[in-house]
């Protein structure tokens, strides 16, 4: 009888997210089945992490999302992109959002020249070129979401050196400690605890040392 109960509880929590999400994937159905309670849980915490209302807006919470889906090549995240469409983004800022992403990627590129061809190309010579590059990539997007974006990029990519760039940048471009702690949370779901744990001690350490409002 328990079991039968529980495996009612889990048939309802699905049918209850199916209608909130418009898709189901199957690790909620294996939660469903074995740990209805799990699956509650989890779905609060989804519920709260990325279909809530926050401080973003719907549109600088989906420009964040797909820039971190494209920087992490999340195949399955296409419903972000149906949320941005319904967010009222058309097909030119989705693309721009994509370009943040692709814009970070070139960031190694410019750390692995000054680091080690230095005589060459130093530091700032070769940050003024990757700003200028991403300044470009970005269109229309706002400077402080797309620089919030790029902060989170870095993140889910380990990357603290570009994350730094980025999180300083933001906040110049009138960033709030909140936005940005909001968009790093999406790397809680997205990525795991582990590069969470990265991410937020980067944000600590360069709050420090660039005199820039820390995560808390």
């Amino acid at each position: 009888m328990a079991k039968e109960k529980s495996k009612d509880e889990g048939a309802k929590l699905l049918e209850a997210m199916f209608a909130k999400r418009g898709y189901l994937l199957p690790y909620h159905r294996m939660l469903g089945a074995s740990d209805p309670k799990l699956l509650a849980t989890y779905d609060a915490l989804y519920t709260r992490l990325t279909l809530d209302e926050r401080i973003l807006s719907a549109v600088e919470k989906e420009t964040v999302w797909i820039a971190l889906i494209a920087t992490t090549r999340e195949k399955l995240a296409f419903f972000h992109f149906e949320r941005a469409a319904s967010a009222g983004m058309s097909n030119s800022a989705i693309s721009d959002a994509l370009a943040i992403a692709a814009a970070c990627e070139s960031f190694n590129a410019f750390f692995f020249g000054y680091s080690a061809f230095e005589k060459w190309v130093p530091e700032k010579m070769a940050m003024k070129r990757y700003s200028r590059v991403f300044d470009a990539a970005r269109g229309r997007t706002l400077p402080a979401t797309a620089e919030v974006a790029a902060a989170v990029c870095h993140a889910g990519l380990r990357n603290a050196n570009g994350m730094r760039i980025h999180l300083q940048r933001a906040f110049e471009r009138g960033a709030t400690r909140a936005q940005m702690a909001e968009a790093l949370s999406y790397v809680l779901l997205h990525r795991g605890g582990p590069t969470m744990v990265e991410a937020v001690a980067c944000w600590e350490k360069a709050a420090q040392e660039l005199k820039i409002p820390g995560p808390y």
